[in-house]
C-alpha cells in the first residue's frame, strides 16, 4: 500500500542541479550531507560524474533535485562538461583553505555560463567553514566576487552540515521565483526545468504567455 502511494507522488517540479569546483573542495561530501543528512567519512575524487536526488519544499511547491557532482579532475573536464547541459542550478564549489580553488572559480564560471542554460542558477560555496584556523580566503573577498559575478554566495561546512540545505533550497527558491516571474519558461528546450504536475502549466503561466497562446 505504502509502496503505491510512494509511485503515485509527483512533485511539482524536477529542476536540474550540478555541483561544480576544483578537486579536494568537498563537493561530494556537499551532496551526501544534502541527501543522507551525514558526513562521508571516506571520500575519494570522483570520477566523471555522481548523481543523486533529493525532494525540497520550496515556498510551497514540491520540487525534486536531481543532482549531478561532476569531477574536479581536469582530466574529467571534457566528460563532466556534457553534463552541464541544461543545468537550471549550480553549486559552484571552493575550498576557504585553499586560495588555490578560489583562483580557479573564473573558469569554472565561464564554463558553466557557456555550457549550460543561458539563464543558469549559480550560488557561490565557500566550503570547509570548520576549518577557520586555516582559511586562506576571507568572506568579505568571495562574497564581493560574487557580487561582481551576480551570484549568490555562501559559506557551507559538508562536515557539520552548516548552509548545506540552504545553499540548494536558495538556489531551488531563485529558480522558482524566475519561473513564476515568467523570466524562466519550463517548457523551453534545456531550461534544466521538468514540470512533474502537468496541471501547473497553466498555473504558473504567465499573462503574457497565456494572451500568446490563444491569439487573443
Amino acid at each position: 500500500m505504502s509502496s503505491a502511494g510512494t509511485l503515485a507522488f509527483k512533485p511539482d517540479f524536477l529542476f536540474k542541479f550540478l555541483v561544480i569546483g576544483s578537486a579536494g573542495t568537498g563537493k561530494s561530501c556537499i551532496l551526501h550531507q544534502f541527501i543522507e543528512n551525514k558526513f562521508k567519512q571516506e571520500s575519494n575524487h570522483t570520477i566523471g560524474v555522481e548523481f543523486g536526488s533529493k525532494v525540497v519544499n520550496v515556498g510551497g511547491k514540491s520540487v525534486k533535485l536531481q543532482i549531478w557532482d561532476t569531477a574536479g579532475q581536469e582530466r574529467f573536464r571534457s566528460v563532466t562538461r556534457s553534463y552541464y547541459r541544461g543545468a537550471a542550478g549550480a553549486l559552484l564549489v571552493y575550498d576557504i583553505t585553499s586560495r588555490e580553488t578560489y583562483n580557479a572559480l573564473t573558469n569554472w564560471l565561464t564554463d558553466a555560463k557557456t555550457l549550460a542554460s543561458p539563464n543558469i542558477v549559480i550560488i557561490l560555496c565557500g566550503n570547509k567553514k570548520d576549518l577557520e584556523a586555516d582559511r586562506e580566503v576571507t568572506f568579505l573577498e568571495a562574497s564581493r566576487f560574487a557580487q561582481e559575478n551576480e551570484m549568490m554566495f555562501l559559506e557551507t561546512s559538508a562536515l557539520t552540515g552548516e548552509n548545506v540545505e540552504e545553499a540548494f533550497l536558495k538556489c531551488a527558491r531563485s529558480i522558482l521565483n524566475k519561473i513564476e516571474s515568467g523570466e524562466l519558461d519550463p517548457e523551453r528546450m534545456g531550461s534544466g526545468i521538468q514540470y512533474g504536475d502537468s496541471s501547473l502549466r497553466r498555473i504558473t503561466r504567465t499573462p503574457a504567455q497565456s494572451r500568446q497562446q490563444c491569439n487573443c
